[in-house]
């Protein structure tokens, strides 16, 4: 016969991790005080059980308020939440009127190769020229917004798309003005049509970016407490509960496209004045040199580096918005998919409710007794089933009892003494390895077996009950290849019991029983908000992480083809420039080169509001 299962202490998993922690860093911690009169902690031995996480004690509560003085004072998100709504109306009002001015320059352009005659355009190059620098001034007044977004984060020290696009149009509006004070300049077509669309581009990415920060300032203002939070683990995204300070410190962080911009944008900035200076300096045509700039600079200048983290964003915003949730910017959104997992409890898979009783059979006891006797270890487990049985003790008139030296079990059950009897309660496989004779008869898949001293009990027939929203939610996360990882402490809560009641695709990582009851724990913690969760269920919480994944993927690949775009825009109008071949590079024609890039960007960042 083998040997009887041996319990899993929780002590011993703190005592382990604590004498980790005294190797690594030198300092103890102590054992919750707390947790052990509530009888959640044995002192029993366990053997090869690894511990991978400490819970924190509950009389360490300063350390939240610690962390809170860190991140320093925030302002008040009802404030931050109107201030982005009136940039948002700022920002939208113009864009409409600078698309049609923007439109106006390519549709004259694209009516003259196609061999039409324009009045005065076609035929006095002063008036065209005119033409082209009051429509740019126009839509640098209209998109005024962006100029002034660009340079104030140059102030920071921040180089922006927002930044290039706006240089590029002043240096179209200097070529423009050369054209009247150098006579000798080559008469090639300015590139204003492209600078006004490339603002006007920048413009309603600024709009989108401003309506997407109002969206989640203003769900985060909701509530003071809310009633979750999604912070980053090790392992990955956990449901805490928490409070709402650092969230607006998370959110104020700089998103990665414009740290990437910052460190790359400079070189290919400056790369444009070497090749402007080598195409007409170096040739001997000092006098083109306002040309060769504005066009090897308008063709670097992408259209959708302005673009890459605003429109995902304003997407997640407002779905998550309609969801009753709030992810904190850039910064949060990267915390929380990093790990690409999600730890998941009884409760996230089966909420309240959704667990039910289907029957019970006592042997050799009152039934009260039984029920006093079963609710007391689900308690100390902590699981979902004490919900269920707290509810059957009330209504079969039990007693409220607290098990003594609890003990977890790899084998599905748990251990505990109770009035001075030895009390097992688990699966009926468990039951027998602890040598508790049970009928031949009975075959229940979920059901839980109480012994009292090695002797039957009692039988409980437990329904699991699939939720709908659980099911939508998992495919989701399926779908967004996001590892659910199952920190349950019921026994009966299985990979195996997932694709009986959901689908058999369902795919869980299922961690050793110590790790499992450790990663369990982490839900009492108190981490910083990365997102905010205001409504229950595994659904908002999975949208969230689902949804930050996908924003994250979208962002990162249209900052690299906006930043492709912008090296390559600029090395093939230096290779025209040189060859002095601007009629190859017209305004129409680098504004089709520069759309398909853009193009190429919002078909990656279509589907991130979409589940």
């Amino acid at each position: 016969f083998p040997p009887p299962p041996q319990p899993i202490s929780m002590e011993e998993v703190v005592q382990r991790t604590v004498a980790a922690v005294m190797e690594e860093e030198g300092e103890p911690e102590l054992l919750p005080e707390k947790r052990r009169r509530r009888g959640l902690f044995s002192r029993r031995p366990m053997e090869d059980t690894e511990s991978i996480y400490t819970p924190k004690p509950e009389d360490e509560e300063p350390e939240e308020e610690d962390e809170a003085e860190a991140i320093g004072p925030e302002p008040d998100l009802e404030d931050v939440a109107a201030a982005y709504r009136q940039a948002y109306q700022r920002q939208k009002a113009p864009l409409g009127w600078a698309l049609l001015f923007s439109a106006v320059l390519p549709a004259l352009h694209l009516a003259e190769d196609r061999g039409f005659s324009i009045p005065f355009w076609s035929t006095d190059s002063l008036i065209r020229n005119g033409a082209e620098l009051g429509i740019l001034l126009l839509v640098m007044l209209l998109c005024r917004s962006v100029i002034a977004k660009g340079f104030r984060l140059l102030g920071r020290k921040r180089f922006s798309g927002e930044l290039m696009l706006s240089l590029s149009a002043l240096v179209c509006l200097a070529d423009g003005v050369s054209r009247f004070l150098l006579p000798e300049r080559t008469g090639a077509d300015g590139y204003a049509a492209v600078a006004c669309l490339g603002l006007t581009a920048a413009l309603w990415g600024c709009a989108r970016e401003s309506r997407g920060w109002y969206d989640t300032c203003r769900t985060a203002a909701l509530t003071e407490r809310p009633p979750y939070l999604v912070t980053d683990t090790p392992q990955g995204a956990c449901k805490q509960r928490g409070s709402l300070p650092g969230f607006y410190t998370a959110a104020a962080k700089d998103d990665l496209p414009l740290l990437w911009s910052t460190a790359i944008l400079p070189v290919i900035f400056v790369g444009t004045v070497v090749f402007a200076g080598l195409s007409s300096f170096g040739q001997g045509r000092g006098q083109d040199f306002p040309l060769c700039w504005s066009a090897i600079l308008a063709a670097a200048a992408s259209f959708a580096l302005p673009l890459a983290f605003p429109l995902p964003f304003s997407s997640l915003a407002k779905q998550l918005q309609r969801e009753g949730c709030a992810v904190a910017g850039w910064y949060g959104a990267e915390r929380v998919s990093a790990k690409r997992a999600m730890i998941l409890t009884d409760a996230d898979l089966f909420p309240p409710g959704s667990v039910r009783l289907n029957g019970i059979k006592v042997y050799g006891t009152t039934l009260p007794d039984a029920v006093s006797y079963a609710a007391a270890l689900a308690s100390a487990s902590g699981s979902g089933l004490a919900r269920l049985f707290e509810g059957l003790v009330r209504s079969e008139g039990g007693t409220t009892l607290t098990a003594q030296d609890f003990s977890f079990y790899e084998e599905g059950g748990w251990a505990g003494t109770i009035r001075g009897e030895s009390v097992l309660l688990g699966s009926a496989s468990f039951l027998r390895k602890m040598d508790v004779r049970l009928p031949a008869s009975l075959n229940l898949k979920t059901g839980l077996f109480l012994s009292v001293d090695r002797e039957l009990a009692a039988v409980f027939a437990v329904k699991y009950h699939a939720a709908e929203n659980v099911d939508w939610a998992l495919r989701m996360l399926r779908r967004g290849r996001i590892t659910p990882i199952l920190a349950s402490r019921d026994m009966n809560i299985t990979p195996a019991l997932l694709q009986r009641k959901f689908q058999r695709k369902v795919k869980v990582e299922y961690p050793p029983l110590a790790a499992r009851v450790a990663l369990s724990e982490q839900e009492e913690g108190r981490g910083l908000p990365r997102a905010l969760l205001l409504r229950e269920g595994l659904l908002p919480y999975a949208e969230t992480v689902t949804g930050s994944r996908r924003l994250c993927s979208a962002a990162r690949k249209a900052t690299v083809l906006g930043l492709l775009s912008s090296a390559a825009g600029a090395l093939l109008a230096y290779y025209l420039c040189m060859r002095q071949s601007f009629s190859l590079m017209g305004p129409v024609t680098m504004l089709a080169f520069l759309l398909l890039w853009l193009l190429a960007a919002l078909l990656l960042t279509a589907r991130v509001g979409k589940g």
